[in-house]
Formats: C-alpha cells, structure tokens, sequence
C-alpha cells in the first residue's frame, strides 16, 4: 500500500445518485481489478470515518487515470467529493483488498446489486482491454432502468466480447427494455441463464446483507466455498 498524491480531473454522472471521480495520480498505482483505496480527506486523523473513507477502483489499472465511484448522499464525504474542482489535490492510499481477478480464473460470474458494481467495471473494463479469454457472466439487480449504472459501457463491453455475458435483473419495475428481466436474483434466475455456476468463480460485492444473501444462495446451488469470493462494502 502507497500514500499518493492524486488530483482531480473531472466528475462523470452515471445516474441520477451516482457520480464517479477520476483523478491522476503523481505516481504510478499498480493494482489488480477487483480492489480498492481509501480517499483521505482529513489527513491530520486518518482513523476519520465521516471523512476518509474506501471506495473500490471502477477502471482497470492501464488507465492513466484513477477512477472511483460513489451513491451520493448528504454525507460529508460525499459533499467533499462534490466540492472537488479540477485540480484539486488528496490524498489516496492504495491498493487495498484480495477480493481479486486472478488470470488463472477462466469462467467467473458476478452477483451484484447497486452500486456493488463498481470492482466488476475494473474487472470487465481489464479483460476486454487485454481480450481476454476469461468466460464471465453478470447478473445486475437494480430496482430501476434508470439506477443502472454504468449502462452504456457494460452494453458496449458485451457487443464487442462475446466472452461477457450480462443480465440486468428490476426489482421495482417492469423492465421497457427487453434485455432486462422483473425480479430478483435467484436459483430461477441464475439456472435459465446459466447452467455451470458450479465450474465458476463467485464474485459477490455489495452491502453485507446483499453479500450474505447471495453467498447462502451459491452454498444452497452447490458452489464450493473456496470458489466464492466476497467484499463487504461497509459505512459506504
């Protein structure tokens, strides 16, 4: 892990509540898609959770850029980020985590919800880059069309990798578009749309609740334990 310099550049809404942030570091970050860094904004009390806080990279590591994503709230974390100008300068401390790609992987599957999706960008963004022969299967929930965050890239990752496959699953709404299913994800779910979980890698990122649900779903289907990979993305 690395205390580095890093300024902004600019922001990019994803949807109405979610905004990423990009920043260009004063070094170069080696990291592995699938982790995160911290974001320090009082650097004179590191152990500040209102204001130092751990989000998960959302681009893959050959950017020259580094990027975040965030739901925004009335936090003072997210104001901070909100107040950002371009360049400004923070403090990041990376890279953080194990819950990560590996190139021995070669058929993976993501259960995520909301913003949980944020490592799977870093992730699918890397393999699609390097033309990867990895196998991997997303299954999206979000309550709305309109809270799919990221839409636009990971429609355009799947047109040009036929190895990345994804499900958009609404849990308040109807779906208008077709490619998007109505309810949650579950064993119906996963079985119409894929029929080897079991031979898979398990991603799960997301709220404890959410991760724990998933985790006892992959348990229940027959997934072995050491095949299911987990993040908890706790005070988010």
């Amino acid at each position: 892990m690395q205390d580095i310099k890093a300024r902004f550049i600019e922001s990019i809404p994803r949807t109405q509540t979610v905004t990423s942030f990009r920043f260009s570091p004063g070094q170069k970050v080696d990291f592995i898609p699938g982790q995160f860094l911290q974001v320090i904004f009082d650097e004179s009390n590191i152990s500040n959770r209102e204001l130092n806080k751990y989000l998960s990279f959302s681009s893959s590591p050959a950017k020259e850029y580094i990027e975040v994503t965030k739901r925004l709230s009335e936090s003072q974390f997210s104001q901070r980020l909100k107040s950002l100008n371009p360049g400004d300068e923070i403090l990041l401390k990376a890279p953080l985590g194990s819950c990560v790609f590996k190139e021995e992987y070669k058929k993976i599957c993501f259960l995520i919800g909301g913003i949980g999706i944020t490592p799977v960008i870093s992730i699918l963004e890397y393999l699609t880059e390097n033309k990867s022969e990895t196998d991997a299967v997303l299954f999206y929930s979000n309550r709305t069309e309109e809270e799919i965050a990221f839409r636009k890239e990971l429609d355009h990752w799947q047109s040009v990798n036929d190895k990345i496959k994804i499900v958009y699953a609404l849990t308040d709404s109807q779906p208008k578009d077709k490619r998007c299913v109505f309810g949650r994800i579950d064993e119906s779910l996963i079985k119409s749309r894929m029929s080897d979980l079991g031979e898979r890698i398990v991603f799960i990122f997301g709220p404890p609740v959410m991760v724990g649900a998933m985790n006892k779903l992959c348990l229940d289907m027959g997934c072995s334990k050491d095949n299911i990979k987990t993040e908890n993305f706790i005070g988010y």
